[in-house]
């Protein structure tokens, strides 16, 4: 059997949110933070949050945005787990990537995210925001199981399309409505590596 494990980034991947991040070197941080806060919780929809983050980020110019998200803190076991296999494994994020090219990199695995046009130096529009379900689906032409990761209520879909999810805490509590659908909740990086290489 063919395993695939499908992470969300900000907050599974990596040990703070990126678009806070971003914002903050930008001089945007409490409104950026106030919009993921309600995100993560489900109070807004990740739809409508990432619509109004990007009209507030737009305007930042990607080479700075890239530095801020090219500096953010992996998690050293998780992303031990994808480098080692990383035919196996694929980013889920509703981030951009004109944003995430250099943190994607780092990585080393495949991506399904959010898209947008751009200029050289700015994003100009959002052409499509995410459907992790989607992305689940797009993912079974290669596998015949699919292990879903992620903390926050834009991973609902995510979980509900794939066979096994697990509600990651390591950063910050997983969405309350998440954990209603998870099958398994673990708090700790290495015991979520230790689960997943049951899972393999």
């Amino acid at each position: 059997m063919r395993t695939g494990f499908a992470f969300d980034l900000d907050g599974t991947l990596t040990r703070e949110e990126l678009l806070p991040l971003i914002a903050r070197a930008a001089g945007l941080e409490e409104e950026i933070a106030l919009l993921t806060r309600l995100t993560i919780d489900g109070t807004l929809s990740f739809a409508a949050s990432f619509k109004l983050r990007f009209a507030i980020l737009k305007s930042v110019p990607l080479a700075q945005v890239q530095e801020a998200a090219a500096a953010a803190e992996l998690d050293p076991q998780i992303a031990a787990f994808v480098r080692a296999r990383p035919e196996a494994c694929r980013i889920v994020t509703g981030n951009i990537p004109q944003w995430i090219a250099p943190l994607v990199e780092r990585i080393g695995c495949g991506v399904h995210s959010s898209e947008a046009s751009a200029t050289e130096t700015h994003p100009t529009a959002l052409t499509r925001i995410i459907n992790k379900a989607e992305a689940i689906a797009s993912m079974r032409t290669e596998f015949d199981r699919i292990v879903a990761v992620g903390e926050g209520a834009g991973d609902i879909a995510m979980f509900d399309a794939a066979d096994i999810s697990i509600a990651y805490g390591g950063v910050h509590d997983p969405a309350p409505a998440l954990l209603e659908v998870a099958d398994y909740v673990v708090y700790e990086s290495r015991a979520l590596c230790r689960l997943l290489n049951t899972l393999l």
